[in-house]
């Protein structure tokens, strides 16, 4: 009998730890490596939130807190969901965890049984569903293909919907795709929720604020206001305010909802980092004008990248609305053999020989649950994004 828990078989490790870890070890051996495999933006935290952290420490704020968040940083947090959102929630209907992905994890925990099913448009976060097997749920795969732009549409949402639904795992612009829901795209969609009032709604919307274009950011609570009570509007500093490795994420819904996540986190983590949440708090209240001033050079990097990769040789690269992902099909390129004489059949091993034989680190589609494709994080500078499309380009140029 294993030591081991059983419940280990039913999840894997995350792909995209696992490239940046193999590429980080490439560079360790001094092999010429270009990752663009990790998802964090590559712009320094903003010096008014360090200073902030480094302002608790000095005012020795470095105890516990209260399990699920600060008062001050609460009520932050319902001041930004009624400025950016549009959406009126109390300090005691908001929880805050260590990052985005345990409040999600919060979440399920708190409310799935065994047999019920979560419904995952793919491609998808990679954590999505297994965080959902470890919750003890089914996830239920509805795949948005790069006809629809790698959006759900509401024929496909309707057709995964059973009694067994709970949720819907909404992410809006998504990783890995950075496709972006318009509101009348998120209202149709919003249209078949109402109809099957069984279902509830987590919306994950970490990328809200980097968005390009013209393009506006809705939430399905702001949508359709009907669905306000079994939403759970899921958000974050990780990305916006280049905040990753501070670890703060939170959430509002219904406050029996939040009470059972807040019941979860007291028994798992307790409370995030005090010192962190004060930063957090600074970002939310502070100065937002270096947002827009980051989200230029991120679309630059994009049009760029999507120009590039679509000069490859069997590669389709769309145009996504946000996010600093893009996600290039590639299925010319399958069934061929790379000019070191591998065979390329299937997206992993695409991007196993991209890296061995180029040096360029990018996630393998099958990870986030749509083949062939691959996604590039445009999170780097210029130069090394420019190299990297340019190797791309020669490993295509040399399938045959």
């Amino acid at each position: 009998m294993s030591f081991l828990s059983a419940t280990l078989d039913r999840v894997k490790p995350s792909p995209t730890i696992a490239v940046t870890s193999k590429a980080a070890e490439m560079k360790a051996a001094g092999h010429d490596v270009i990752g663009l495999g990790a998802g964090e933006p590559d712009f320094d935290t903003p010096d008014n939130i360090k200073a902030a952290g480094k302002r608790a420490i000095d005012e020795g704020k470095t105890k516990y807190t209260a399990v699920d968040g600060i008062p001050e940083l609460k009520k932050a947090i319902c001041e930004k969901f009624r400025r950016d959102n549009d959406l009126a929630y109390e300090p005691a209907q908001v929880t805050v965890g260590t990052g985005g992905k345990q409040v999600l994890y919060n979440a399920l925990m708190a409310t799935l049984n065994p047999g019920d099913e979560v419904i995952i448009p793919a491609p998808y976060w990679v954590s999505y569903p297994d965080m959902v097997l470890l919750a003890g749920g089914e996830p239920v795969v509805a795949e948005a293909s790069a006809q629809t732009a790698y959006k759900l549409t509401p024929d496909q949402l309707e057709a995964a919907i059973t009694p067994k639904t709970k949720w819907l795992i909404f992410n809006s612009p998504s990783n890995p795709t950075g496709a972006g829901y318009s509101r009348d795209e998120l209202k149709a969609l919003t249209d078949v929720l109402m109809r099957h009032e069984h279902v509830w709604v987590m919306t994950d919307d970490i990328y809200e604020h980097l968005v390009y274009d013209d393009f506006e950011f809705c939430t399905p609570a702001q949508v359709e206001p009907g669905l306000f009570d079994r939403t759970l509007t899921v958000n974050g500093v990780s990305k916006a305010y280049a905040m990753t490795g501070w670890r703060i994420g939170y959430a509002a819904g219904p406050e029996h909802l939040i009470r059972a996540m807040g019941k979860i986190q007291s028994q798992s983590t307790s409370n995030p980092s005090s010192i962190s949440q004060w930063a957090a708090l600074e970002a939310l209240t502070g100065p937002q004008d270096f947002i827009p001033e980051n989200n230029k050079v991120f679309q630059r990097r994009r049009d760029m990248v999507v120009e590039m990769l679509n000069a490859a040789r069997g590669v389709r690269c769309p145009t996504p609305e946000g996010a600093f992902y893009v996600y290039p099909t590639i299925a010319d390129c399958i069934g061929k053999t790379s000019a070191a004489g591998t065979k390329i059949d299937s997206d992993e091993a695409f991007a196993t020989a991209l890296l061995e034989e180029k040096g360029v680190a990018v996630v393998f589609g099958a990870a986030f649950g749509l083949s062939p494709a691959f996604r590039v994080s445009y999170a780097t500078s210029d130069a090394a994004l420019k190299e990297a499309c340019t190797r791309i380009q020669d490993f295509c140029a040399g399938l045959k």
